[in-house]
């Protein structure tokens, strides 16, 4: 942790004009990278969103003049190799934002050599910001654990372990996609309440999960576990992530093993991975009641106490096939807050996904799991704010969901905002579900 820098000024300004409106979530202040393409026969490159625009690292490193050690910085990213770049750590990522912000800022030099190479992000085609090679879901909302506890064990909805150990599970990185891919409703086995045999077909339950993904940057060898130094300094940065969630499926198998058909069918990121640096005036204490356990030593550290939280707005539309239809924006179903939310820190998660040897390579995905608020309202997912089905949100126009029917499609929104810092913003995280693909008779 450094602290904020001159690439966080809030006065600072672009001469790429749409970088300075108020409301994007692309000022210079962010940069945030994705992987990006104009046409389908071309190769994916690397590029920086500012305001409505990307800028293609691939030019920029051929058409713009940079210092020697900015062009050995740019060397992996204009090869299209994002993974590369994150594998260098703290410094250089740091250096090269310093590097970038100078010449996207207004009256920088290099804006004749730079505004050549700036794409629309209207006509970018987005896909994974980087190889993702493996991905983990923890579940460090309490909120959320204690909700969706009360459903099941109203009289004991917090399990023992929950408030000593990082709980996660090992999710699925194939099926892991980029936003605005469609989502089909998974087909699975299930049991339901009035029956004493399990059925196969559709998922009845279908839900989103609001949360929040950290892609680590270095890894660890196998047998060397990160310390919480190492595993703050080493995270790059952080996308919205929607879990996809077929809860009647995943209430018939996940005992006794855990989530598996119900959970690995899709899981949607946001494009752009808003790094580290870009969030550090959003830093915030890790501060747990004195009433529950504190860490023990191996998750604990100074460091950890006065800044290990990340102070993210979350929030989560829908909108149904019908709305669409007639012309209805969508509506907003909760809002929450990860700071708010979370019971566990990034450097927390890592350095207890590494404790026993485990090792995480760059471009892992971590997921938050899903992010509530203290409140009904708050809640990360349909289940909790539908009680579990048993009180269905009353949507625009008289519609009802207790779980996401065909069409609907799910917006997830994430920004951070604070006095004396620019706001910034994470991008879109869309999903539609699409039908069921029907099983293939043999």
């Amino acid at each position: 942790m450094y602290g904020p820098d001159s690439t966080h000024d809030p006065a600072l300004r672009s001469w790429v004009e749409s970088a300075n409106d108020p409301l994007t979530d692309f000022p210079i202040q962010n940069l945030p990278f994705g992987r990006f393409r104009t046409h389908r026969n071309e190769p994916w490159r690397i590029g920086v969103a500012i305001g409505d625009q990307v800028l293609d690292l691939k030019l920029a490193a051929e058409l713009c003049p940079w210092p020697a050690r900015v062009s050995v910085w740019l060397e992996p990213l204009a090869a299209g190799h994002l993974n590369a770049f994150m594998a260098l750590g703290s410094r250089p990522r740091r250096s090269l934002r310093a590097a970038l912000s100078a010449a996207l800022a207004e009256r920088s030099e290099q804006a004749p050599f730079l505004e050549l190479c700036l794409v629309p992000q209207g006509q970018a085609q987005m896909t994974l910001p980087c190889n993702i090679g493996d991905y983990t879901d923890f579940f460090t909302s309490i909120h959320h654990a204690k909700a969706v506890g009360r459903l099941f064990r109203p009289d004991n909805p917090l399990l023992p372990n929950y408030e000593w150990v990082p709980i996660g599970y090992h999710g699925r990185a194939s099926s892991i996609g980029v936003s605005g891919m469609p989502i089909h409703r998974p087909n699975g086995q299930y049991k339901l309440p009035d029956q004493e045999r399990p059925i196969f077909g559709p998922s009845r339950r279908l839900d989103y999960e609001l949360e929040l993904g950290v892609l680590v940057g270095v890894g660890n060898d196998q047998g060397q576990p990160k310390n919480m130094g190492q595993a703050e300094d080493d995270w790059f940065g952080m996308v919205v992530l929607n879990d996809w969630s077929a809860r009647d499926v995943q209430n018939w198998e996940y005992q006794p093993l855990g989530p598996f058909l119900a959970k690995n069918f899709a899981t949607t990121i946001s494009p752009w991975i808003v790094t580290q640096e870009a969030l550090q005036p959003f830093r915030a204490p890790f501060q747990r009641d004195p009433a529950s356990p504190q860490p023990l030593p191996y998750l604990d550290s100074p460091a950890n106490r006065e800044y290990g939280q990340v102070d993210v707005h979350l929030e989560v539309l829908l909108q149904s096939a019908a709305m669409h239809e007639r012309g209805q924006s969508p509506v907003r179903l909760s809002q929450s807050n990860y700071k708010d939310a979370s019971f566990w820190t990034i450097a927390q998660t890592l350095a207890h996904h590494t404790v026993n040897g485990c090792n995480l390579q760059p471009g892992d995905l971590i997921g938050t799991g899903t992010l509530s608020g203290p409140a009904q309202e708050q809640g990360g997912s349909l289940l909790e704010l539908s009680a579990g089905g048993w009180q269905p949100i009353i949507l625009p126009g008289g519609e009802t969901r207790s779980f996401l029917l065909d069409g609907d499609t799910v917006m997830l929104r994430a920004w951070c905002e604070r006095k004396g810092a620019r706001r910034i913003g994470f991008g879109p995280c869309v999903g539609t579900i699409a039908p069921a693909v029907p099983w293939p008779a043999a």
